[in-house]
């Protein structure tokens, strides 16, 4: 390919545009198909919310520009490699919202024989909701609630109800999910009305009300683990009531380190093949409601992030 790749630069709080970038180094040029929106991370870093504290760590692979902006971001990019040793094989990558690149084949994983390339770019929010279940420690047979019907939220949800005799439940504010936690053959309950004496709970809403349920779905000793990234906002925490008396524990999960229960065994390349191999399942395709064209992605994306934007994943298409 020798015209030059176009990507999508956030160019100041909530406007983007589509403009060259840099083609990459590597022995792989990769032509993309589809790329996934992460909702929650990319609204923060279109209204310029990444803390300063955090503009190295939340650099993703591959970005260009510096937060605030401009910047080009984004992480899960599906497509054809078209040289290299993965030539004519679709391949995931973690990469921006771009047209085409190069990367070293070690950076690639093709996608498992017969995978809907669609579906594949769930990947890389489907390894978020593994570590997180690895940081729980969760199990067979356990009571779980996830809060929070967004795409982690989701996935949470998913890998907790594949768990051998695991009651879930998928907690929201907005009725319809219901008719995505039976797809997920998961439990589901609207708002508060929620499950109790719960082993684990996974708060994924962003939300202080959301927190709170989280918190009151525990049993004696449960543990709470807080996925949701607040940027430079804060929220407050209900820790008075059974907080202490019961023992519960608070714990974060983030993508950026893996789970120390796996740490001596696991390296990143590792629990990302493992994630896209969990994508295989054609439930999953219910949680991409929405679809956009790159070229028309500026202009939609401020609907996209919008607080409370329907939908629960929207997917990037590349003519």
């Amino acid at each position: 390919m020798d015209n030059a790749p176009q990507a999508l630069w956030r160019a100041a709080p909530n406007a983007a545009h589509i403009a060259p970038a840099s083609r990459g180094e590597g022995d792989s040029e990769v032509r993309t198909r589809w790329s996934l929106i992460s909702r929650g991370t990319e609204r923060l870093v279109s209204e310029g919310r990444v803390p300063k504290s955090e503009w190295a760590r939340m650099r993703a692979p591959h970005q260009e520009g510096d937060f605030p902006f401009p910047v080009k971001y984004g992480y899960a990019a599906v497509g054809d490699a078209v040289s290299g040793p993965h030539e004519g094989r679709s391949v995931f990558a973690l990469f921006p919202h771009q047209t085409h690149f190069r990367l070293d084949a070690s950076q690639l994983i093709p996608l498992p024989a017969g995978m809907d390339p669609r579906r594949a770019a769930l990947a890389a929010n489907m390894e978020t909701a593994l570590n997180a279940l690895w940081d729980a420690g969760s199990g067979p047979g356990d009571k779980i609630a996830v809060i929070g019907g967004g795409l982690v939220g989701c996935l949470v949800a998913f890998l907790a109800g594949k768990l051998p005799g695991a009651d879930v439940t998928l907690i929201d504010v907005v009725s319809r999910r219901a008719d995505v936690a039976a797809q997920l053959n998961v439990n589901f309950a609207l708002g508060e009305i929620s499950p109790r004496d719960c082993d684990a709970s996974f708060h994924t809403s962003v939300s202080a009300a959301g927190l709170k349920t989280a918190i009151e779905c525990l049993g004696s000793e449960g543990i709470l683990v807080e996925m949701s990234w607040y940027g430079d906002g804060e929220t407050p925490v209900a820790l008075g009531g059974a907080f202490h008396a019961e023992r519960l524990r608070i714990v974060s999960s983030q993508v950026g380190k893996i789970a120390a229960s796996r740490r001596p065994r696991w390296d990143y390349g590792r629990r990302l093949a493992k994630a896209l191999e969990l994508c295989a399942d054609p439930a999953l395709d219910c949680l991409i409601d929405d679809e956009v064209s790159f070229a028309e992605l500026p202009d939609k994306l401020p609907s996209i992030l919008a607080p409370g934007a329907p939908g629960i994943a929207t997917i990037v298409r590349y003519d």
